[in-house]
């Protein structure tokens, strides 16, 4: 298969351009630099150059290919508070690639969270068939489940909060690494009750391929290997990491503590994967969350 990728040379393509190639696909990642470029040409992938923004580009690599990864996601923006710009240009870019692959029956896979089922009101871990009508990151996802009625076979891999492996060096594990250094304490908000699930890299990579080759037109997926883990269990294991205790501060603090991930810090999102693993036999091999955090790894890059 013929296989266009958006965010190919970030952390989750990193993953899945490899485990793709491996697999007897070629790949063809966007590439907004020439260093981006140049790694994804190390790998064995063709690259079209652009971002989210060039459409054209987009529909144009998107109708030269027998199916599309979209992993993209201007997370800069989001870091930066803007939530709604990071959200509407990824909204674009999936109606533009949706556009030219209508009626073609081909793949199109795009990346969710599940980290947005914890404004759902909840009272139990949320699972593959838990929607919403609307919100940030959500009219993307329900609009790419939507476009299956279009001819296309398409399908949301949701990521929880954290996706953890050496390939992480910007996610939310270094992130919190690197506030622990400068506040001289890993932090939590309260008790730290809330949990977060969380999946290796590599296990993520393995969905997304299992996605493009065989999940159903219109499937919801759960990228989930811990179905949830205490925020304050895993700024333990950052301070032992980086030799500084673990501390509670209020949400009130958060933004000092812990910049961007202060909209984050509460969150509790227990996370099933059943479905997803029934579905299409996923069953994740890599090293859990706490195990990669009593590795050396990412306290040396961070």
């Amino acid at each position: 298969m013929r296989v266009f990728i958006t965010g190919a040379s970030g952390h989750v393509g990193s993953g899945l351009v490899p485990e793709l190639l491996q697999h007897g696909h070629s790949v063809t990642g966007l590439a907004r630099s020439d260093a981006s470029a140049a790694k994804l040409t190390e790998w064995g992938a063709d690259v079209v150059r652009g971002d989210l923004d060039d459409l054209d580009a987009l529909r144009a690599a998107a109708d030269a290919s027998d199916g599309v990864v979209h992993l993209a996601f201007r997370h800069d923006w989001m870091m930066t508070g803007d939530r709604a710009g990071a959200a509407e240009t990824d909204l674009a870019a999936i109606r533009a690639m949706a556009e030219v692959l209508a009626g073609t029956d081909k793949p199109l896979v795009g990346t969710s969270g599940t980290g947005l089922l914890s404004y759902a009101g909840l009272d139990r871990p949320g699972t593959e068939d838990d929607t919403m009508p609307s919100g940030y990151r959500i009219d993307a996802e329900n609009f790419l489940v939507d476009a299956a009625a279009k001819g296309i076979r398409t399908s949301v891999v949701r990521l929880p909060p954290i996706t953890h492996s050496e390939l992480d060096t910007s996610g939310f594990a270094p992130s919190m690494i690197t506030f622990a250094r400068k506040n001289g304490f890993a932090a939590y908000v309260g008790d730290g009750a809330n949990r977060w699930p969380s999946v290796h890299t590599l296990d993520a990579a393995w969905l997304y391929r299992l996605a493009l080759e065989s999940a159903p037109a219109g499937s919801r997926l759960h990228a989930v290997q811990d179905e949830g883990i205490t925020v304050r269990r895993i700024s333990e294991a950052i301070g032992q990491g980086v030799n500084l205790p673990a501390r509670s501060i209020t949400l009130e603090q958060a933004p000092e503590y812990l910049g961007f991930l202060a909209h984050f810090a509460t969150l509790d999102n227990p996370t099933t994967a059943t479905r997803t693993t029934e579905l299409l036999d996923w069953h994740p091999t890599h090293p859990a969350l706490l195990d990669d955090l009593s590795k050396p790894f990412y306290f040396h890059q961070a």
